[in-house]
């Protein structure tokens, strides 16, 4: 499945809310598919974006590490059913807003918590999502300046 639909079903589904462990299962399918994403892009993504997309999956493991893993029906993860990351600027885009509600619905649960432990590991997962988040905007930013390089190199 296209990347952008699978950020997009995650989001909605992050968005439905519910209670502490749907959403904490929610939080880390979201980290769980920007590791895929970033995975994906360090392999076949544009070669300038690699050493970020690297970092970008590193993250979000760690986001996926601190939180225990929810139950997982039969055909997995969402993120096993990413098939092709479609146009990346697109991608990233969509990415990053994820991550920002991932960070949201975290600060949330970790508001609400009643144990140490879950506030502890929403904090981490907090801080993982955020620098998830920096990467995708280092991305896009090295995007958007490769774009406005091509211009001035054929005029040139």
């Amino acid at each position: 499945m296209d990347a952008v639909r699978l950020i997009v079903t995650s989001r909605r589904t992050l968005a439905a809310g519910g209670g502490v462990p749907e959403l904490m299962a929610e939080v880390w399918q979201a980290q769980a598919l920007a590791q895929a994403v970033g995975s994906r892009l360090a392999l076949v993504g544009p070669p300038h974006l690699r050493n970020e997309a690297v970092m970008l999956a590193d993250l979000a493991g760690r986001g996926c590490g601190v939180l225990d893993p929810p139950p997982l029906g039969p055909d997995g993860p969402r993120a096993a059913r990413l098939t092709e990351l479609g146009e990346t600027h697109a991608c990233l885009m969509h990415l990053g807003g994820l991550l920002g509600d991932v960070g949201i619905a975290l600060v949330g649960i970790a508001c609400a918590a009643d144990d140490e432990a879950t506030y502890w590991s929403c904090v981490e997962a907090i801080d993982a999502a955020d620098e998830a988040r920096d990467r995708v905007r280092d991305m896009l930013r090295k995007l958007v300046d490769r774009e406005a390089a091509l211009p001035r190199r054929e005029a040139g």
